[in-house]
């Protein structure tokens, strides 16, 4: 995680992307059904949360820092009038720290009133933000979500909404799935490689869009589909269905892997595949590719659970005497920032969250499974910790392959400079972190648990080569860079 904004609390993982809902009803307000599913997401952001409504006449906006419980009262909701919403809960991975980047973003132009939540990063926000300033244009972020809706404001001003969206697809360049509102009118749009997340939901009186179908269980809805890479989904506004147009084709897709890894709330389905089931068959793949026979395995809360299930199911499959066991257990009432001044205060940080249970360790080999190691200063902690409660050895598996290089999709990561891997070798690793021993999980295996082929996912962080054009950085397939003066105005 870099930035230092929860140094090291969250047990040195990736940091969550953001989280979009757009909702469009019949005849009652969406601010509850948005507040609701922005719940449902918040483990994808923690920063900051938002929603915006319109009533047809005119667009409503509260924006807050915070947790979702934090950014609202009932009478913030209550404001927040008409059938059709959008929302947002944003971890920066782009812009500053503070309201003038939270989002939903909006703006009112003489096109009318526009929305916008984004989950993803672009890389190639500065040129289209320095082409747009050119033009006359004042930004008041320095996110890229507001270059999007900027450009998209212009194009609105000569063409219809489908035409308009297809434009500015064809100026920006990276990783987004957007919910927008415009008047009264929601839509969805995911990147032409569908990197992040989008579903379509159905309620009994409309239909939803979201980041993960765990937010339409929350609501009562039923999953009608994700929104195809490079689709545009246009939510009716009485709330009775929505129609789709395919903007933009592409040879291949490129998803996220670590959604499916660490990101997804477990109960999620994304692209048809149950994200509890992916982290099952990766902790099967897991015993199989670097099994050890300890006499317990046991998660690192809450991000190794599945993994170690499968693991240990793996294990006593094969007539492995491997024990499946909660040996960490976490206070759930830390919360993700707290005052720690001091490098023994930031060690004190992992036990505040986490307690070992020694009668699960004590005397014992144990095998610690999580998602990712990307410092390694959180790893070596917690390795002490189940030491000190008795283990007479620790061996590290990690459900996923080695993080060599940063993401630039919108995951808050880190730099090579601070990935433990980027220039070590497992068993440098192991020795550095105290462990007996350490083994990643192979690509081979990502691809076989998730069901789809290394070129149709995003594995930059792991391979350093990247399915967008990003400076200095190699890729993985041709690409094509758009030229940032290609806009509505040429």
């Amino acid at each position: 995680m870099s930035s230092g904004r929860d140094s090291g609390a969250e047990f040195d993982h990736p940091t969550e992307k953001c989280g979009v809902v757009g909702v469009s009803l019949a005849d009652r307000d969406a601010a509850f059904p948005t507040y609701y599913a922005l719940y449902a997401l918040q483990h994808r952001g923690q920063e900051s949360a938002g929603i915006v409504s319109h009533d047809g006449f005119q667009q409503h906006q509260h924006v807050g820092m915070g947790l979702v419980g934090d950014a609202f009262d009932e009478a913030d909701l209550e404001g927040l009038v008409g059938e059709a919403a959008i929302g947002h809960v944003r971890y920066p991975t782009a812009g500053s720290v503070d309201k003038s980047c939270a989002q939903p973003f909006s703006v009112s132009f003489k096109g009318g009133a526009l929305g916008l939540s984004h989950n993803g990063n672009l890389v190639n926000a500065d040129d289209i933000r320095d082409d747009l300033a050119a033009s006359g244009h004042a930004f008041t972020s320095d996110g890229d979500t507001e270059v999007i809706a900027h450009d998209l404001a212009r194009n609105l001003l000569d063409d219809d909404i489908v035409s308009a969206v297809e434009t500015t697809m064809e100026r920006i360049h990276g990783s987004y799935s957007l919910t927008i509102m415009h008047d009264e009118t929601v839509l969805g749009v995911r990147d032409p490689l569908g990197n992040r997340p989008l579903i379509i939901g159905e309620l009994e009186d409309g239909y939803v869009l979201a980041s993960e179908s765990a937010a339409i269980d929350t609501l009562g809805g039923s999953v009608v589909r994700d929104v195809r890479p490079g689709e545009l989904v246009v939510l009716h506004e009485d709330g009775s269905g929505f129609d789709s147009h395919q903007l933009v084709e592409a040879s291949n897709t490129a998803h996220c892997f670590f959604e499916y890894v660490y990101f997804a709330r477990p109960d999620s389905v994304i692209d048809e595949e149950l994200v509890y089931e992916v982290r099952r068959e990766l902790g099967r793949q897991l015993w199989a590719e670097t099994g050890v026979e300890s006499d317990v395995v046991m998660p690192v809360p809450d991000s190794g659970r599945a993994f170690a299930s499968g693991y240990a199911e793996a294990a006593q499959n094969d007539g492995a005497g491997v024990e499946f066991a909660e040996g960490l257990m976490k206070n759930r009432y830390v919360g993700r920032t707290f005052i720690m001044p001091t490098q023994e205060a930031r060690e004190q940080a992992v036990r505040l969250k986490l307690n070992p249970i020694k009668s699960t360790v004590e005397g014992r080999e144990v095998t610690i499974i999580d998602d990712s190691i990307v410092r390694g200063t959180t790893s070596s902690q917690l390795v002490d910790l189940v030491r000190e409660a008795g283990a007479d050895a620790v061996h590290v598996r990690i459900g996923a392959p080695p993080i060599v290089a940063p993401c630039y999709m919108g995951i808050d990561m880190a730099t090579r400079d601070e990935l433990i891997a980027a220039d070590k070798t497992a068993d440098e690793i192991a020795a550095e972190i105290g462990a007996d021993s350490l083994s990643y999980l192979s690509l081979d295996a990502i691809t076989t648990a998730i069901g789809k082929s290394e070129s149709d996912l995003c594995v930059g962080c792991v391979s350093g080569e990247y399915p967008y054009d990003v400076q200095d950085e190699a890729t993985d397939r041709d690409v094509e860079h758009p030229a940032a003066g290609a806009s509505a105005d040429d």
